[in-house]
């Protein structure tokens, strides 16, 4: 089995001379096939850099990055357009639904984009949609939806495709706490019965308990790795998260 995710001696600097800043330090790690991992680190620690490169946002400095097989750096042009399309997915904290859509809409639409054949669109749109638990929202349009289900629909439309990497970004930094576990509790459904792997930036500890295997970041470096044991519960993998967070010099926020 070939890792879904490959990152190796990934560096990213910026700046010029003289005031250059290294937000990545040759970081090396993988990502195999069904994990949940997460990505966490005090501000700085360049995280969301590392988010950023992966999915092609931006460009680093030195290193490689392999998703699916594919070296990001050897795709340009349409090649890259069509692979972020086709082989990546994307949750943010603001869910970006286009408001003049309806639910089914916003999640349909990504499967036209790919070219699906039109006559499976709303059947695979209907059953991300019941994975992601928004079945009754799929007539309505995002203003009459509450936060948390917006961002249920927006993770049904990063799914549907079926890629092969899903990166979430804060997903849950707008949403309040009974929100919060709807939308974990959803992808680690999603991780467990469909098998989607999932790369998540967090900075928060009670969302990056409910992932199975933690990265740390320190200064562009990866500090710790952090593994949720077999059997192990969440409060406990919760509490082995906050320690590190402690060490780190954070809080990790809420509680469970």
């Amino acid at each position: 089995m070939e890792p879904i995710l490959t990152v190796e001696k990934l560096q990213k600097t910026y700046g010029g001379k003289g005031n250059r800043t290294n937000a990545l330090r040759g970081l090396d790690f993988q990502v195999w096939p069904g994990e949940f991992v997460g990505i966490m680190g005090p501000s700085g620690s360049g995280k969301t850099t590392l988010l950023n490169c992966v999915s092609t946002i931006d460009t680093p400095s030195a290193g490689a990055i392999t998703v699916d097989g594919a070296r990001l750096d050897k795709l340009r042009g349409k090649a890259l357009a069509r692979f972020r399309r086709e082989r990546l997915g994307f949750i943010f904290q603001d869910c970006n639904l286009l408001d003049t859509l309806t639910g089914l809409e916003n999640i349909a639409l990504a499967l036209t984009i790919t070219g699906a054949p039109a006559g499976e669109v709303e059947a695979q749109a209907r059953e991300a949609a019941r994975l992601l638990g928004v079945e009754d929202v799929l007539e309505k349009f995002p203003y009459q939806m509450s936060g948390g289900q917006q961002q249920r629909v927006a993770a049904a439309r990063a799914m549907v495709t079926r890629p092969a990497l899903i990166l979430a970004d804060e997903p849950t930094g707008a949403l309040d706490s009974k929100s919060t576990r709807m939308l974990l509790g959803q992808l680690e459904e999603l991780n467990e019965a469909e098998g989607a792997t999932i790369l998540l930036v967090t900075h928060d500890a009670f969302t990056a308990s409910w992932c199975r295997r933690i990265l740390f970041l320190r200064d562009g470096e990866l500090y710790k790795e952090l593994r949720r044991g077999e059997g192990e519960d969440r409060r406990s993998f919760f509490r082995d998260i906050l320690s590190v967070v402690s060490e780190l010099g954070g809080d990790g926020t809420d509680v469970l």
